[in-house]
């Protein structure tokens, strides 16, 4: 059963959802109130968490039964002794779930309290503690110490250092402060600790605040499926061509035993460095990280490049991962958009003029896939009827693993290729209430579950069939 509202959009965007959602093809095979009774579930289902926590593990450096056992050590530690179980996952080997208990809802409110954004808001739900840039507003009275309680701003209407608000505020659960009001607003260099430890949670999980960092990445499962779909060789070079913040970069060179080269591009050197540190922490050493424009990284001269720095000639790739700039409907929880029908719309154009670049870049041969955190019809299925129907070179493949169910109707492919692509659709399996009975209830399928309550996301492999390179004409 939802605990909170459904995500709260503009209008005019759900309203386009509405329409992708309930296109004729769907309506025409599931009816009406069917595809209604659908969209609804997935608009309460985004501003809850997925039932599972992610985790992948660097196989590089531990094997996933050492890792699993150190984990299971620090689980103890966070939840004081409450047995919590790790599943591994038989599809994914290194990939462990940790089940979500929550909602709960006995907890009682404090009188202190702390207004956090909702991106703050999103990241408690997930396992963080409450980091001090987060919090908009504090209690006149909060002391370092003080158990408070903590509330989301899914509106963005709190003004920054309130004394009290009254706005549309979502319970998130209880923790203890460990700075004053006074500190957080007196205006001096901005502190960037730990603001509130979040002790009574409505959804419990594990915080990965430096926790095993050298063995763990914490992703979303579909994030970990796309590299494992991709399938690298050692040895390959492989280019993933939208790369930050480098956990599908660090799983491409883990799964590749670090042999070869995996060149990441960003176009953001923040991110380009989170990619570098990444890679570091992880001890992988095949991955060159370059700050770049992905739209550009096509060499236009025949010229050989030295020293392998984008841009990159043509087909020179064995693999290509575009895990696209996107709306990111998809994520999860998600309680507030604010987003116009313009923003939410404006990547199909950038999304093609990179997978324009990256069937340029690709071997005769080659795999290519694309993905991304959306739900929409116009980012993922009909990218994928462009994308067949602007280059004859590529052929869609079936994917492995395949955990997400099939592409939605709607964009006119067939119902072998929509078989072929995978969509995790949050609408796919009621909101869960997770407790230590329920755990050990034998009835409960776990992994299914695990593989299905997660965020949505969408994947597509192709294989370049042959050459895009024009021809030299015949002397």
């Amino acid at each position: 059963m939802p605990i909170f509202p459904k995500i709260s959009l503009r209008v005019e965007v759900e309203n386009y959802l509405k329409e992708g959602f309930m296109n004729k093809e769907i309506v025409s095979a599931l009816g009406k109130q069917e595809a209604e009774r659908k969209f609804e579930t997935l608009l309460n289902n985004l501003s809850h968490p997925p039932s599972f926590t992610t985790v992948r593990v660097n196989s590089h450096l531990a094997s996933v039964q050492h890792v699993k056992n150190l984990l299971f050590d620090e689980l103890q530690k966070q939840f004081n002794g409450l047995s919590v179980p790790i599943l591994q996952h038989p599809d994914l080997q290194d990939v462990l779930l940790i089940p979500v208990i929550g909602p709960r809802k006995n907890i009682n409110k404090k009188q202190c309290e702390a207004i956090v954004g909702a991106q703050c808001g999103n990241a408690v739900l997930r396992g963080a503690h409450v980091y001090v840039p987060g919090i908009v507003s504090a209690s006149k009275f909060m002391k370092a110490g003080d158990v408070v309680s903590v509330y989301s701003d899914i509106k963005g209407k709190c003004k920054k250092g309130a004394k009290e608000f009254d706005g549309t505020k979502v319970f998130l659960g209880n923790g203890i402060s460990e700075v004053s009001r006074k500190e957080i607003f007196s205006g001096l260099p901005e502190l960037k600790g730990i603001g509130v430890r979040m002790t009574e949670p409505v959804y419990l999980s594990p915080s990965f605040d430096n926790v095993l960092s050298s063995y763990l990445f914490l992703q979303n499962l579909p994030s970990a499926v796309v590299t494992h779909v991709l399938d690298p060789q050692p040895g390959e070079r492989i280019l993933d061509l939208c790369a930050a913040p480098g956990g599908k970069t660090t799983h491409i060179a883990a799964l590749m035993h670090d042999q070869g080269e995996v060149i990441a591009l960003d176009k953001i050197s923040n991110k380009v460095k989170k990619i570098k540190q990444n890679a570091l922490l992880l001890g992988l050493n095949s991955i060159r990280a370059f700050c770049f424009d992905g739209t550009k990284a096509l060499k236009l001269d025949r010229i050989k490049d030295t020293e392998g720095e984008p841009p990159f000639l043509p087909e020179s790739f064995d693999r290509i991962l575009l895990d696209a700039p996107c709306s990111g409907m998809g994520q999860r929880p998600n309680m507030a958009c604010s987003w116009t029908l313009k923003e939410v719309t404006s990547y199909q154009p950038l999304q093609r003029k990179l997978f324009t670049v990256a069937v340029k870049l690709l071997k005769p041969g080659g795999v290519l896939v694309y993905s991304t955190c959306t739900i929409t019809l116009a980012e993922n299925e009909e990218q994928v009827a462009w994308a067949l129907t602007e280059f004859p070179c590529l052929q869609l493949q079936p994917q492995e693993p395949q955990i997400g169910g099939k592409g939605m109707m709607g964009a006119g492919l067939s119902f072998e290729q929509l078989k072929q692509l995978q969509r995790f659709d949050p609408s796919v399996v009621p909101l869960q209430d997770m407790d230590i009975e329920s755990l050990r209830d034998a009835s409960v399928d776990m992994i299914r579950l695990a593989n299905k309550d997660c965020i949505g996301f969408f994947i597509a492999k192709f294989v370049k069939c042959k050459s895009t390179q024009e021809k030299e004409p015949s002397k």
